[in-house]
């Protein structure tokens, strides 16, 4: 295919916010595009000013791979369509098919889910009018290509990895894409289904080759779940520890999959990983059954000794405020972090996260009654359907909590953590308990420097 034959030979690739990272989610579907003879403009306005200029374009595309990167592509797609009126508009990604309503409201031409490589290619070329990507066991099956990250800011631009050694520079790829459990919470199952990609071994190393050539020291698996493909995710990680053996890595794994696989933890340790970030959401077994996490406390309990036995970091990620949450069960959870001797694990932004419930969700599923909350209608300009609790102090405590480490960004865990069981003692009428643990050194504990937004 050349450029003569696109129908939109010119193409921006649009990214808002990627968690810090250089987006991937432009640098895939540019090697595509730039292959097919598309002229490739990319612009990552987290890192990036808006410039006009970037966006004279045949077709305008948008990354919406999470919520605040929707939220905030919202405003950029109200500007761009006053701007560049004769421009095609699409948007792709998790989060677009849940908000397609709202987006062709905006005006955007293409909605695109999951795997949307070839699609986007069927855009430019004129073959997908208005199209969308189709979910579940339709998802398409790509001969994937290496991601050109050419015109990205670079890696130094992005968050990097803290620990013992130093700053280290941090590289971005993915060795699968989707997900095969079905967690009610999760945006990936509205558009993935209980699906998996494996990216072939090939592909991902001459992406992690790319960027360790540009400076990278460290490099995230993004994958949802890298253990999805136990098999797959081994080969990689052999093959990475002996061409890249001074680069660490990290990755993300469900705790169902750390204890099943708990002999492939070794493996990890041994190539390379830094730390493994771990969704636990909760530790109470009723919220964790709602949520059909596949886990329960005592399971995450066992895993964070084994993992500690081993001596592989763990980075747990919670979801604290549901609407099945309790002021107890709240102080219940950061008691458990300080006996399990996690304080330092854990970013305090995950202490104040609240459950987002997005269009098409399967938490919807369970109705008013199974919720258990005040359930308001979805809303287009947070792009939730908007909930309150039934008892009004564990929304207080969450607005507290949230002030509060909104107010000390920079502050040490340690002292963040003491000043929210402070918080959240005082909120449930509750004696501040003394902590179990001695404090470690902060720098003991690697983590990215990049606050946490879903």
């Amino acid at each position: 295919m050349v450029a003569s034959r696109l129908i939109y030979p010119r193409v921006t690739l649009v990214s808002t916010y990627d968690l810090g990272r250089q987006p991937f989610g432009l640098a895939s579907p540019a090697a595509w595009l730039r292959e097919a003879g598309a002229q490739v403009t990319t612009i990552d306005l987290s890192r990036e000013s808006f410039r006009l200029d970037a966006f004279d374009s045949d077709l305008v595309a948008f990354h919406l791979p999470m919520h605040t990167a929707t939220r905030l592509a919202v405003p950029v797609i109200r500007e761009v369509r006053a701007l560049a009126p004769a421009a095609q508009l699409c948007c792709y990604g998790l989060y677009g098919p849940p908000n397609e309503a709202l987006l062709r409201d905006l005006g955007v031409e293409h909605v695109l889910g999951g795997e949307f490589e070839q699609a986007l290619l069927e855009v430019v070329s004129g073959e997908g009018h208005r199209c969308r990507v189709a979910s579940g066991s339709a998802l398409p099956r790509l001969q994937f290509r290496v991601p050109d990250r050419e015109g990205l800011p670079p890696l130094k631009s992005y968050a990097s990895v803290e620990c013992h050694s130093g700053r280290r520079v941090a590289g971005y790829t993915e060795a699968s894409r989707g997900c095969k459990h079905l967690c009610r919470h999760c945006p990936i199952v509205p558009v993935y289904a209980g699906r998996f990609r494996a990216i072939p071994r090939d592909i991902v190393l001459a992406d992690i080759r790319s960027q360790v050539e540009a400076g990278a020291e460290h490099i995230t698996f993004g994958d949802p779940d890298f253990f999805n493909g136990v098999g797959h995710a081994a080969s990689v990680v052999d093959a990475f520890s002996r061409e890249f053996p001074g680069v660490s890595y990290d990755v993300t794994i469900k705790v169902e999959h750390l204890r099943r696989h708990a002999d492939e933890l070794g493996r990890l340790r041994d190539t390379g990983c830094l730390f493994v970030v771990t969704a636990v959401e909760s530790i109470d077994d009723t919220v964790l059954t709602r949520l059909d996490k596949g886990h329960t406390r005592a399971d995450f309990e066992s895993v964070v000794g084994r993992c500690r036995s081993l001596g592989l970091t763990l980075s747990p990620t919670f979801i604290p405020f549901t609407p099945w949450t309790t002021l107890e069960g709240y102080c219940e959870l950061l008691r458990a972090l300080d006996a399990l001797e996690l304080v330092e694990c854990v970013a305090p932004i995950q202490l104040t996260l609240r459950l987002l419930i997005q269009q098409g969700s399967r938490l919807l599923d369970l109705g008013w009654g199974g919720l258990g909350a005040g359930l308001a209608p979805f809303d287009h300009d947070q792009l939730i359907h908007p909930w309150r609790h039934r008892d009004p102090r564990v929304d207080r405590l969450q607005e507290a909590v949230s002030s509060l480490v909104e107010r000390r960004t920079g502050a040490p865990r340690v002292v963040l953590f003491d000043e929210i069981l402070s918080v959240a003692a005082t909120e449930a009428g509750l004696v501040v308990p003394a902590r179990l643990t001695q404090r470690r050194p902060r720098a003991s504990v690697p983590f990215l420097n990049e606050p946490w937004y879903c």
